[in-house]
């Protein structure tokens, strides 16, 4: 494995993550997505407790929980290493779909050529679905314990601990890996979108 090269693809992958973020689109699907995925495993996070708790509450208290589990993302009440892995998940999952969702958009806008133009809309969910699934895993790290627990006995809960934290080891380097072939692909649109930009203001100032 040449491994300049694939640091040099990850510093790239890296400047289209950054210019990603300056992409109004990106926002679109990374605010949405980073607050879903964080509330979503903060209830997750004790099993289905608070899934349970939420049903035999009204509304108010289901509203209070929601609102507990949002500042959650973000430390408040938190010990730091339950919080990391929570907020570092959500993260990369808010990043994977920002991005897809400003790709997307730059596909389906892109009338450069008669096969992009034909091929556009299936492009853009292909491109999805394969970051998507690259992703998914990372929603099934705080999953995994509830699951696990409710078919073992009480010692067996650590093995359900151990379990989880290696699945979350894995989706955050899944989820690294489809950052890398997504920033690749911003980066090469982006840069691209700016050249052709900037070639046709000279070329306007010269007509």
């Amino acid at each position: 494995m040449n491994w300049r090269k694939w640091c040099d693809e990850f510093a790239l992958a890296g400047k289209g993550i950054l210019l990603a973020f300056k992409e109004k689109r990106f926002w679109w699907g990374f605010i949405p997505s980073f607050i879903f995925f964080g509330v979503l495993m903060n209830l997750l996070a004790g099993g289905t407790a608070k899934f349970e708790l939420m049903a035999a509450l009204g509304f108010p208290e289901n509203l209070q929980i929601l609102g507990s589990s949002f500042l959650a993302i973000f430390g408040l009440n938190q010990p730091f290493l339950d919080w990391l892995p929570i907020f570092a998940i959500s993260l990369l999952q808010g990043i994977l779909i920002g991005i897809i969702v400003l790709l997307w958009n730059k596909k389906r806008l892109d009338k450069s050529s008669s096969k992009n133009g034909e091929n556009l809309g299936s492009a853009g969910i292909i491109t999805g679905l394969i970051a998507l699934g690259a992703g998914c895993p990372t929603c099934g790290a705080t999953l995994i314990t509830p699951l696990i627990g409710a078919f073992v006995s009480t010692g067996g809960l650590a093995i359900a601990g151990t379990i989880s934290t290696l699945v979350t080891v894995l989706a955050i380097i899944i989820a690294i890996l489809a950052l890398r072939r997504l920033g690749l692909e911003a980066y090469v649109i982006i840069v691209n979108e700016k050249y052709l930009a900037k070639k046709e203001l000279k070329h306007e100032k010269s007509a």
